[in-house]
């Protein structure tokens, strides 16, 4: 089916086909009509899935039918959880309404000046891309009214709530129309969804193309286990030097955790770059732009951060940290095969985050392949590939020179090592043999620990006194 059969005229057509757009995918297919209709959409799609023109489209086709209006408030409004998203969003638009000259857009994002948001909105502005904290900041200053607003669209609706936008949404979309139309995009409907869905919309359409637990039947998933961060390190480092790889994201779970993994790659010569939320919007925009232009290679990212980026050269999802929430790894490794291209997922994993791969593989109900690299064996492997819903097994590498239990004890206490120890400012020669302490020079004698010990007495008593004192003269004063 072509974009013209689903209601899109050729005007926009065009502009289609010069981005790249040969046929619509099949949450475009199922979503144009019914927006178009003017129905509320409830529209469940995995990332990548092409859902921006999804709603897009069809609002760019209802404008482009519209008389032009001189009010300088928007008429569209599109929510995001976070400014990279938003400012795809905006691109997206501007190429798609390539061939609509008088089309105005407007991106009211935090981290960017608010002089110049300021001034975009004291024009007349057709659709409006927004994240929820910098909105409200603008309402509060009367710089922006709602009361215009015909279409209001929420993308990622779900990272919305779980970021606790939910005053924020209530409030924006308590200063908008009731007769408004209302599309709400979410990779999961849940409980949460569909409370803020029974407010905000009118019988709305449902739309489910797919699932968060998605296989991602065109991305390779797999599992390298390691003993700690700085085998982790070494795994990623071959990793990164495969052929294959083209260019990679890697997470982290903290801010600080990806900018010293990112120091961590570019001393051992990788072109690599940092995101995360504190950096300020130039930076952000630099580095997405320069992994755009394939200037860096590798970008390690916190989850919120990566949100919405959408390259097609990413060919490598790898989480050195494994997310808290299952969830959070579908969004994670959807930033690889994007556009239905292939791609690979890896996951770095140590005997400490065993139980969140099981959590992971029984959300997605699939295994995840466990591998090892030669010469980067873990001390402790995996048997075999568990199902989801078995304990993990383990047992010992005999390629490594690991130490068993036995081992231990017998490194513990079977050696002697002689130190030098200090007590009562003497410095005592000692060795350990069989787990007991040998000194070459006897302990203090028992005169000079029974001076210490009177001396001790000696010092409590006094102390004792001077409470005593400070009692009765307490006593007295009252």
């Amino acid at each position: 089916m072509s974009f013209e059969k689903i209601g899109i005229s050729s005007n926009i057509f065009s502009a289609l086909k010069t981005a790249g757009f040969v046929s619509p995918t099949p949450v475009q297919e199922a979503t144009i009509p019914q927006a178009l209709s003017g129905k509320d959409l409830i529209v469940s799609a995995q990332t990548g899935s092409g859902k921006t023109a999804a709603f897009m489209l069809p609002i760019l086709q209802i404008l482009s039918q519209k008389p032009k209006s001189n009010n300088i408030n928007p008429q569209v409004l599109v929510l995001t959880p976070t400014r990279e998203l938003a400012l795809q969003i905006t691109k997206a638009t501007a190429s798609y309404g390539i061939n609509m000259p008088w089309l105005r857009i407007a991106t009211i994002v935090g981290g960017m000046p608010y002089r110049e948001q300021i001034k975009a909105l004291s024009k007349r502005v057709d659709i409006l891309v927004a994240t929820p904290g910098r909105l409200i900041d603008q309402m509060r200053s009367n710089k922006v009214s709602l009361a215009g607003i015909q279409i209001l669209v929420l993308d990622e609706a779900d990272r919305m709530l779980d970021m606790g936008f939910i005053e924020d949404i209530e409030t924006i979309v308590k200063n908008t129309p009731r007769d408004r139309q209302t599309m709400l995009f979410s990779a999961t409907i849940d409980e949460s969804i569909d409370r803020l869905a029974k407010k905000m919309m009118n019988s709305p359409q449902h739309i489910s193309l797919t699932s968060s637990k998605q296989k991602h039947d065109n991305i390779t998933q797999k599992l390298f286990y390691a003993d700690n961060n700085e085998h982790k390190v070494k795994l990623l480092n071959h990793v990164l030097n495969e052929a294959s790889l083209d260019q990679a994201i890697i997470f982290t779970s903290t801010k600080k955790g990806a900018d010293k993994l990112a120091e961590c790659l570019s001393d051992s010569g990788f072109s690599v770059a940092a995101l995360h939320g504190d950096m300020n919007q130039r930076q952000r925009t630099r580095t997405i732009s320069q992994l755009q232009k394939k200037q860096i290679r590798v970008l390690v990212a916190t989850d919120i951060a990566a949100r919405g980026i959408d390259i097609n050269g990413i060919s490598h999802a790898v989480n050195f940290d494994l997310p808290m929430q299952a969830e959070d790894y579908v969004h994670r490794i959807g930033r690889t095969g994007r556009a239905g291209r292939n791609g690979s997922a890896l996951s770095l994993v140590t005997n400490e985050e065993r139980h969140k791969i099981r959590r992971i593989e029984k959300y997605i109900g699939q295994t995840i392949l466990a591998e090892t690299i030669e010469g980067l064996e873990p001390k402790i492997s995996k048997v075999s590939n568990d199902s989801p819903n078995k304990k993990n097994k383990y047992r010992v590498n005999p390629n490594r020179n690991e130490l068993s239990s036995k081992n231990n004890t017998s490194r513990k206490f079977s050696f002697a090592n002689k130190t030098k120890e200090r007590i009562d400012g003497k410095k005592i020669s000692s060795e350990r043999i069989d787990g007991k302490k040998i000194y070459s020079d006897r302990t203090p004698s028992k005169t000079n620990n029974n001076q210490s010990r009177k001396q001790n007495t000696s010092k409590r008593s006094s102390f004792k006194e001077n409470v005593r004192d400070t009692k009765f003269n307490e006593s007295r004063r009252a």
